[in-house]
């Protein structure tokens, strides 16, 4: 059965290996399979829910499309475009966020985990974010999304839009309702420098993440100094209860590899983390190395990577326009 499948990268800049074994890396399997229709998208409106410099965020949206392509994505195979080229988004979030209730976007989690304390001084766009993520996936008859454990949230509050649009309406069927696509076993990537923080660009310290952009060097130096614990490589994943930094880097080793967290605690049981640590610096150097290299050499090709986003813009275009369209009809513009 064919899936049409839709997903979106914010152009933050610096993308690290939690973008990667979180995303990217599922985005380049998807694509490789013939029966997926894939859709991705630099959703650079989501990226303006918080201050950036224009400039700093054009280089990021290039940087973006440059990883998607290092990566393994084939922009021959699906469409990658930026999301601000096609106008019928912005226009499809004001819709359904007429759909929308108030309800359902107070009990989204991650607007007070990003607005923190100051909720009153959070942008609008960060509080009603969903409702265009929402849009994104309805306009190009989404099947399925790939979703990590922090986006389940806002995939159901698509669905929910989706069926009272088609309710209100009375138009059954208008919007396909999408499915969750799970992401595996590992997707959540922690800091190397504390196992119980997300890894993120915004952490002060470089050390706690591998960049994309990371020198060979850089990525041993870097899982060399990683964070562990005294204890030996455990027997058995129970073993690795609050070990917070050892099942983070045995679950990178795993991601990395294809091979689930017990095969790797198999392969290294009783040996040093020293030991462990060697072998997951010549895994990162074999399987991310040569996407920085190839990052690099893309970024000074700005004509080939402008080139994908607008034949990009053109096809995602043509499918969204032809969506508005008819959304337009039914609500009676």
């Amino acid at each position: 059965m064919e899936k049409k499948i839709f997903s979106g990268v914010q152009p933050t800049g610096n993308l690290h290996l939690g973008n990667y074994l979180g995303a990217i890396k599922n985005f380049v399997n998807l694509n490789s399979d013939k029966k997926n229709k894939c859709v991705f998208c630099v959703v650079d409106l989501h990226a303006i829910t918080v201050k950036q410099d224009p400039q700093e965020l054009r280089k990021n949206i290039e940087e973006t499309v440059a990883t998607f392509i290092a990566s393994g994505i084939d922009p021959n195979k699906s469409i990658i475009f930026n999301q601000s080229k096609v106008k019928a988004h912005s226009e499809a979030a004001w819709i359904l966020s007429c759909v929308a209730r108030m309800g359902w976007l107070n009990r989204m989690t991650q607007f007070k985990e990003k607005a923190g304390k100051d909720k009153e001084k959070a942008s609008v766009g960060l509080y009603s974010y969903p409702v265009l993520m929402a849009a994104d996936i309805l306009l190009y008859d989404t099947t399925h999304v790939p979703v990590g454990d922090d986006q389940k949230q806002h995939l159901e509050l698509c669905r929910d839009i989706a069926l009272k649009f088609n309710n209100d309406f009375n138009v059954e069927n208008f919007f396909q309702i999408p499915e969750p696509l799970i992401q595996k076993e590992f997707s959540r990537i922690m800091s190397l420098k504390d196992g119980q923080k997300k890894m993120s660009k915004s952490d002060l310290s470089d050390l706690s993440r591998i960049n994309l952009t990371d020198e060979k060097d850089d990525i041993i130096n870097k899982i060399k100094k990683a964070k562990t614990d005294p204890l030996p490589m455990p027997a058995n994943i129970d073993e690795l209860n609050n070990r917070f930094e050892a099942r983070n880097l045995i679950g990178i080793y795993s991601s990395l590899t294809d091979t689930s967290l017990q095969k790797t605690i198999d392969n290294f049981s009783g040996k040093n983390f020293s030991e462990f640590k060697e072998n997951l610096s010549q895994v990162l150097e074999d399987k991310i190395y040569p996407i920085s290299i190839e990052i690099k050499k893309l970024l000074k090709e700005k004509d080939y990577l402008e080139s994908i986003l607008s034949e990009g813009c053109v096809k995602a275009n043509d499918i969204a326009s032809k969506k508005i369209k008819k959304i337009h009809e039914i609500v009676g513009f």
